[in-house]
Order: structure tokens, then C-alpha cells, then sequence
């Protein structure tokens, strides 16, 4: 009779099990090394290139450009500013995801496994000359490269558990030791080269930086006129009127923020009209008479009370007048060119009317942000403003050329994805205080926010309760009709659940309408409420 199995015996079935296993696992290892060392790779060679050519940017921003309207919209309202991160994030688990299998296929299919990482190369590289910032064929050499060196260490760590496959059946080969060495050699490899094009990349916007911090920006020929004391009201948790540059909305589509260096900035402006074509740099348009304003700015991805408005006091070139000395006149004065079209460097495009653009507002090239040089977040070294339009119809940033043209024959970025050629700005009011579903004491409680219909003013703001009627609420001082203005209103709060509304009238006397309208096509509408519960 045989003995029983003891602890010293391996059972042939485990052994064979626990292999396939270590296998399986060594080479979904070899997968995700193989892609990290592509990516690290390639942001080594895109500090060669531009980091605007690295493969996550690349292909994110393809992500973006081709990601339909509504999509992108819902992605702002769920993750804000932050919709960026995590978009890259989200590429860099699906790249992680695609790296597994791709290991493991080419555990069965060595050659076939190396191709794929070749292949998520090419489409890398084929994403960045598409974008419409690209500067030519150097642009897929981050991707492509990084594919290269990715693909060949699959095929090596693969090549080496095969190694090790056949020396536990007895022949000559790598030991898993030797297997582990390997791939702990080039993730530290990796690591050293992804660390050193970030390092690289970092030093390339130093020259930028540089030029933003030598920047000393002239007084104002014509300064903003003095903020009333009582344009901000004393309420707990109001929006103050003045945004901080750091708390100041950025919605854009620049996965890499673009750092350009204020002393080699061009600014071209050219096409249908301009009698006088120019190219102007940073010290031209410093050198010129600047003008002062507070302006209140507003994306048109802000649902009814969202956060996407913010004002600040600008300093720039009046934009009406640099483009009468190029000989553009409006369509009124009968000028061929009813739309002005700013390009950005990273390729944006955005879409003004030119009658708006020269009526006599204050559309401006700006140079300056609550007294310092434009972030480089909004725009350094020169952005456009024109008051009461929609950020994407009039506040390009990193602005470098302006065309003069017709809406007839050119569609900017947005408007080719469905959004409304023209876009001035609806009347808004938001509830700041109390925030919803807040428990506010019974008693006096301070309802009070913000309201703002650009190049128009605010004439009233109303609020409701319940169903109850319309109280007029107390405003703050106004400091222009382009900018927001607070309100607040006294509400003796009696226990239980309430809805409270508020509506605005603008300074034409036009009434904020009910209608509830998305952001898609030209800005959201309606009435804005938040529900509390008295208790």
C-alpha cells in the first residue's frame, strides 16, 4: 500500500498550477513595465520635442477635441477644474489596463504583443501632428520612440520567463531570479528617465517664467474708477467681489499649460479688412496707452448658481482702437469682416463679432490681472476680454493671432461642436448663503449672493420663499454694468422646510426668465434655489 502524500512531496497538479500562475502574473508585470518605460521614455524625448508632444497630452487632447459637447459639459459639472486630472488619469489606467493585456498576450504570442505596443505608439504619434498646435513631424517622436524601447522590453522580459519555462523543464536558460533583476533594472530605468524628462521639461518654462517676473507693468492711461465701499456686502459666507487671482475660475481645454515667453509673444493681426496688417510684441503693446477696468467674467459651462463666474480688475490695450489703427471697421461703419477670430498657441480658436468687439465697450488685449502680470493659468503673456460675451466667444488666452474674417466662411472650436456662434451673456443670479440643504436657527437669517448680466448691469434682485411673493432684496453699491453685484435679504425664518428663489432684473428692465436652459448651445437659464430645513 503507497504512503500518503507528506509535507516534503509537492503534488504534480499544485506545482504545475502554482507555475502557470507565476507565469500569468510575471507577465502582466512585463506588460505594465513595458508601458511604463514607453511613457517614461517618451516624456525624456518630449523635452526634446515640446512637452505638448507627449503621448497623455497628446492623445487627451484628441480625447477632447473629439469628445462631444454634452459629454464635456457633464464632465465640468461633475469634477470642475479639476476635469483635466482626470482625464489623465483616466488614459493612464486604460493604457494600464491595455499594458496587462498586452503582457499576457505576448506570453502566448511574443511577437504579436511587442507589435501592440508599436501600435499604441503610432496612434500616440498620429494624435499629436493632429492637434492644432502641432509644429511637424518631430511631434510623433515622443510617442514613437517611447513605443520603441516599450515594445522591445516586452519582447525581452517575455523572452526571459520563456527562459525560465524551459529551464524547469530542464533546459539552459534564466532563473526567475535572473527574470526579477531584469524587470527591477528597468523600472529603475524608467523611473530615472521619467524623472529626468520632467526635470527637463520643468527647466524649458523657466525662460518664461523668467520674462513673467521681470515684467513691471506701466500705470494705466486710463485708470478703473474707485470700487464704492459699499460695492461689498458684510455677510458670512457672500462671494467676494473682487475673485483672487489663485480662486479665479479656469475652464480651457490645455491639458499643459502653456508657458510663452513674453519676449518672443507675436501678435499677428490680418485678414478681411485690415488695410494695415501688424505684428506686434509684448513691449509694443505695453509701450501704448492701457486701460483699467473691473470686469466680471463668466464660462458658459455655468449651470444656473454654478461657480464658473469670477471678477477681477484687468489691465490691457483697448482692443477697438489697436484694430482701427490696422484700417478694420465694423460692419456698421461697412466693414467685409463680421467676425474677429483669436488663435490661441496651443491652438484654440474662438470667435467674436466684431461690432461688439468696437461698439465702445472695454474689449481689451490684457496684460495685467489684479495688479501683477496674467497668470500663466489665464493666460500669460496677453489674453482678450470682451465684456457681456461668453468666455468662449470673446476670452482667449495665450492669444497670438487675430483674423478678421466672416462667420459665414469660418467656424472656431466650438461652434463646429454645435455651440451657438454668438453668445452674449444671460442674466444670472446665485444663491451664496445659506448653502443648501443648510439647518439655519429660526429667526433672522441673511439670505444674500450675487447677480450679473454683463455690459447691461442690475437693476433689482428679487427673492422668494416658498410660493410665497417677490421681495425686493438690498444691493450693493454697483461698480459698473460689467460687473456682478451683491444682494443680500433679511428672512425671519420660521421652522420647518423651505424653498427659497431669487431672480434678477437687468439694467434694461428685462426680467430674468424661469426657463430652465442646459449650458448647450449659448448658456444656461433659469431660476436658482437652494432648500433648507429650519429647525
Amino acid at each position: 500500500m503507497a504512503n500518503p502524500p507528506t509535507g516534503r512531496h509537492r503534488r504534480p497538479g499544485v506545482s504545475i498550477n502554482r507555475d502557470t500562475l507565476a507565469r500569468t502574473a510575471s507577465a502582466a508585470l512585463s506588460g505594465l513595465l513595458s508601458g511604463y518605460a514607453a511613457l517614461a521614455v517618451a516624456e525624456l524625448v518630449s523635452a526634446a520635442v515640446r512637452p505638448e508632444a507627449g503621448p497623455v497630452t497628446a492623445v487627451g487632447g484628441a480625447a477632447i477635441d473629439r469628445t462631444p459637447a454634452a459629454v464635456k459639459d457633464w464632465a465640468i459639472r461633475q469634477f470642475g477644474t479639476a476635469d483635466k486630472l482626470v482625464l489623465q488619469l483616466g488614459i493612464l489606467a486604460t493604457l494600464g489596463l491595455l499594458a496587462l493585456g498586452l503582457g499576457l498576450l505576448a506570453l502566448r504570442h511574443r511577437r504579436t504583443g511587442a507589435a501592440g505596443v508599436l501600435l499604441f505608439g503610432l496612434v500616440g504619434g498620429a494624435a499629436a501632428l493632429n492637434r492644432p498646435d502641432s509644429v511637424g513631424p518631430s511631434d510623433a517622436l515622443p510617442s514613437v520612440v517611447g513605443a520603441l524601447v516599450g515594445a522591445g522590453l516586452l519582447y525581452f522580459l517575455v523572452g526571459r520567463l520563456i527562459a525560465v519555462r524551459e529551464e524547469s523543464a530542464g533546459a539552459d536558460g534564466w532563473s526567475r531570479r535572473g527574470f526579477l533583476v531584469a524587470a527591477g533594472a528597468a523600472a529603475l530605468a524608467s523611473t530615472a528617465a521619467g524623472a529626468l524628462g520632467r526635470q527637463l521639461n520643468s527647466s524649458r518654462g523657466r525662460g518664461a517664467e523668467a520674462s513673467r517676473a521681470a515684467v513691471r507693468l506701466p500705470a494705466p492711461a486710463s485708470p478703473a474708477t474707485p470700487l464704492p465701499r459699499a460695492v461689498s456686502l458684510r455677510v458670512p459666507g457672500i462671494t467676494p467681489f473682487t475673485t483672487p487671482n489663485a480662486d479665479f475660475y479656469r475652464v480651457d481645454t490645455a491639458l499643459v499649460v502653456p508657458k510663452v515667453d513674453a519676449d518672443t509673444w507675436r501678435l499677428r493681426v490680418h485678414g478681411r479688412g485690415v488695410t494695415r496688417p501688424r505684428t506686434y510684441t509684448y513691449a509694443d503693446l505695453l509701450a501704448r496707452d492701457l486701460i483699467e477696468r473691473d470686469i466680471t467674467l463668466t464660462c458658459v459651462s455655468n449651470e444656473v448658481g454654478g461657480p464658473y463666474a469670477g471678477s477681477a480688475r484687468w489691465l490691457g490695450v483697448p482692443l477697438g482702437e489697436l484694430l482701427r489703427e490696422c484700417g478694420v471697421r465694423p460692419p456698421s461703419g461697412k466693414g467685409p469682416a463680421d467676425q474677429l477670430v483669436a488663435r490661441s498657441v496651443d491652438g484654440m480658436t474662438l470667435g467674436s463679432p466684431v461690432e461688439d468687439v468696437m461698439d465702445g465697450r472695454d474689449a481689451m488685449l490684457a496684460v495685467g490681472m489684479n495688479g501683477e502680470p496674467l497668470p500663466f493659468t489665464h493666460g500669460f503673456p496677453v489674453r482678450m476680454l470682451v465684456p457681456g460675451l461668453y468666455g468662449y466667444v470673446s476670452a482667449c488666452k495665450w492669444i497670438t493671432d487675430l483674423e478678421l474674417t466672416t462667420f459665414d466662411a469660418y467656424d472656431p472650436y466650438w461652434v463646429k461642436r454645435k455651440w451657438a456662434r454668438k453668445a452674449p451673456i444671460k442674466t444670472q443670479t446665485r444663491i451664496d448663503t445659506p448653502k443648501p440643504f443648510a439647518r439655519p436657527a429660526p429667526g433672522t437669517v441673511t439670505i444674500a449672493g450675487v447677480a450679473w448680466a454683463q455690459h447691461r448691469g442690475i437693476r433689482h434682485v428679487e427673492v422668494r420663499i416658498d410660493d410665497g411673493p417677490w421681495q425686493y432684496a438690498d444691493l450693493a453699491a454697483e461698480a459698473g454694468t460689467d460687473t456682478w453685484r451683491q444682494w443680500s435679504h433679511p428672512w425671519r425664518a420660521t421652522p420647518g422646510g423651505h424653498t427659497v428663489t431669487v431672480r434678477a432684473t437687468d439694467g434694461t428692465g428685462a426680467v430674468q426668465t424661469e426657463e430652465r436652459a442646459r449650458t448647450i448651445p449659448d448658456g444656461a437659464s433659469g431660476w436658482h434655489s437652494v432648500v433648507v430645513s429650519v429647525a
